[in-house]
């Protein structure tokens, strides 16, 4: 197979003010300090560390609440065999029971958790 002409080149990484990141994001550490360094700070769970670190939405707990509600309606319709019309009413009702319990428990799960940050902020 034949060789190709010219050698690759690296994309050149900057912004157009002429400004390059020296020390920017890297998939490998350079050196085995900055490896143990990055093991020892928790590496790579900073995505799931803030998605908890929020506080819990409405619009979370109604989805969660309308899945709940659908697989609800489902097992009445399948496995009890009820009718579609008193499955869906029993669904309505378990979707407006759902939303308000799942939200105040999340709520309660979290500032748990903010309690828990703030005294080891404070503990340090």
């Amino acid at each position: 197979m034949a060789q190709p002409k010219n050698k690759r080149r690296r994309k050149r990484r900057g912004t157009q003010g002429g400004r390059i990141d020296t020390n920017g994001r890297r998939s490998k550490p350079r050196t085995r300090e900055e490896a143990r360094a990055r093991a020892r700070s928790g590496g790579g769970s900073r995505s799931t560390a803030k998605k908890k670190d929020l506080p819990p939405t409405w619009k979370s707990a109604a989805i969660r609440g309308a899945g709940a509600a659908v697989i609800f309606v489902l097992i009445l319709l399948v496995l009890f065999k009820r009718p579609v019309g008193v499955s869906l009413a029993f669904g309505a009702f378990m979707l407006v029971f759902y939303i308000p319990t799942g939200y105040y428990i999340d709520l309660t799960m979290w500032r748990k958790r903010e309690r828990q940050r703030i005294r080891d902020r404070e503990g340090r």
